[in-house]
């Protein structure tokens, strides 16, 4: 029977991007969402909907349904006087900030010049393929 929307999930995961471990499981402790609600991309819960409790699997995510592709439209110089309120601005700083509708963005500092900040609006992510592997601990 495939796992139902807002069915709490709890797998043990290790996520690799060109076989370099990134992310995982933390203190052999399984990682519970709430499946179908968004807490995990869709791209994962799409390949782990028919897993059964106990079954392991390793599955490839591409990026267009992980943090999707890559866009240089991401990549955006902006004036530097936007930054004044940040001290220490370093080039890889990532920055949470709000948009013009007050909502959360994230950007990563590529570049720091005279009059303007070249910033990174893509996720750190984007146009990676995910290689997980996975091990469905429980459905609750």
């Amino acid at each position: 029977m495939p796992i139902q929307i807002n069915q709490t999930v709890k797998i043990m995961f290790e996520v690799r991007i060109d076989g370099v471990l990134v992310d995982g499981s933390r203190s052999n402790k399984p990682f519970e969402f709430l499946f179908g609600t968004g807490q995990v991309i869709a791209g994962l819960e799409k390949r782990i909907v028919n897993m059964k409790v106990g079954e392991a699997a390793d599955i490839l995510v591409p990026a267009s349904e992980a943090y999707g592709e890559y866009e240089v439209s991401g990549i955006q110089n902006l004036p530097k006087e936007q930054f004044g309120e940040i001290e220490n601005l370093v080039i890889g700083m990532q920055i949470q900030a709000q948009d013009e509708n007050d909502q959360p963005i994230q950007f990563i500092v590529k570049e720091i010049g005279e009059k303007e900040i070249v910033v990174d609006f893509n996720h750190p992510l984007a146009g990676k393929d995910l290689e997980y592997k996975i091990k469905i601990d429980s459905l609750l």
